[in-house]
């Protein structure tokens, strides 16, 4: 099963379990998107069905992979003769997303809600590290206190040449 998609002013056709690239969407990592503008949805061996200009209920269910940039862009303007010239540049926002499931009906699928519990699992994976920052904090002093005695024995040694 494909579909067609509008977003970011592109059209992409698009089937379940593509990853692919587009102008940014809000949201984070994991998070999951609905894109209603669906224009057109196809089965094998079936003939497609094409919306005017969009599909009434349908939709495209997608995880949020990451947010990324493009390649550096260069844009130079120039005026023969006129000694003006102009460069600029600029990276684009981009948001890479894998399609989870195509529904001609807008009917959605619970699987969304299992990728929400290994984010649970994560945040005790995160609290481990702060214990291990803590006993550096310890060890800190130490150093400070034979940075202290040091100049005691300087002094000590001045005493002895006197």
């Amino acid at each position: 099963m494909f579909a067609v998609i509008k977003t970011g002013g592109k059209q992409y056709r698009v089937s379940e379990n593509d990853v692919f690239v587009v102008e940014k969407l809000a949201g984070e990592a994991g998070d999951t998107i609905e894109f209603n503008d669906v224009l057109m949805i196809g089965e094998d061996g079936k003939a497609p069905q094409v919306g005017s200009p969009m599909i009434d209920k349908a939709s495209v269910t997608a995880e949020l992979v990451r947010q990324t940039r493009g390649e550096k862009l260069i844009i130079f303007k120039k005026r023969r003769r006129q000694n003006s010239r102009r460069k600029n540049g600029h990276r684009q926002d981009l948001t890479l997303v894998k399609i989870t499931g195509i529904s001609a009906t807008g009917a959605k699928k619970p699987a969304a809600k299992k990728a929400a519990a290994p984010k649970a699992d994560a945040a005790p994976k995160k609290a481990a590290p702060k214990k291990a920052a803590a006993s550096t904090e310890k060890k800190a002093p130490a150093k400070k206190a034979a940075a202290k005695k040091a100049p005691a024995k300087k002094a000590a040694a001045k005493a002895d040449k006197e």
